[in-house]
């Protein structure tokens, strides 16, 4: 049995008695917590626990349909800071999380991030009645200040992507350059935005229920004991 299929067990096992479960992944900007996101939708959708349907039963609202339109950071003189803390809706995202969780509507509809764009598009995602585990991904998911400390109480567990320094880097560089960013200005970016955003999500890293390496994905390797 893979390391890949164990954590599938256990977000499967955050689903009890048909009641809808929310599971959070965090870590530091490139440290691969979309990637672990989309594995375990690929490992969990074909197999749904009991009474659930498959492919319908888990679905993924990313964190980053909440970013601030460019709109709203240049009116706010937070434009080179995007992806800072204070350049995302926190309040909107904790009230997301709350309908879900309440799971009074046939349909709740979300916002997704258009990374092309650098935008966020409303109602991109339809989270159907049917989905019994919500994933959602994140840097600022354990931070305890502002509206982010809402968001915790919101999420039955919240695992902590996690790589070495190097390869977090490397791959965040090649990741701006990708979307369009020249390679020295990709890099220029890095040290000036997205490692202090590191510096404060790993801070809370303590925090998490369960830290993964995902450095070996898609055979994830794990801290702790599953």
């Amino acid at each position: 049995m893979s390391a890949l299929t164990d954590l599938a067990d256990r977000a499967r096992g955050l689903v009890r008695d048909g009641r809808r479960a929310v599971l959070g992944v965090t870590g530091p900007p490139g440290a691969g917590k979309t990637t672990l996101v989309e594995q375990l939708l690929a490992e969990l959708a074909p197999t749904p626990p009991s009474g659930a349907r498959a492919g319908e039963w888990v679905a993924h609202v990313p964190m980053d349909g909440f970013h601030l339109a460019d709109v709203q950071l240049e009116r706010l003189g937070r434009r080179d800071r995007k992806g800072a803390p204070d350049t995302f809706d926190a309040a909107g995202y904790v009230a997301m999380l709350r309908r879900l969780r309440e799971d009074a509507d046939d349909v709740v509809y979300v916002p997704g991030f258009e990374r092309e764009l650098e935008q966020p598009i409303a109602a991109a995602i339809a989270v159907p009645r049917a989905a019994r585990l919500i994933l959602t991904e994140g840097n600022y998911l354990l931070l305890d200040d502002g509206d982010w400390r809402r968001v915790r109480p919101e999420v039955d567990e919240v695992w902590y992507a996690d790589l070495d320094e190097e390869t977090r880097l490397e791959r965040l560089v090649s990741r701006h350059v990708r979307f369009g960013k020249r390679p020295t200005h990709a890099a220029a970016w890095v040290d000036a935005v997205d490692e202090p955003n590191a510096a404060t999500v790993i801070a809370t890293r303590p925090r998490a229920d369960l830290i993964i390496n995902t450095a070996t994905l898609p055979t994830c390797q794990t801290e702790r004991d599953l």
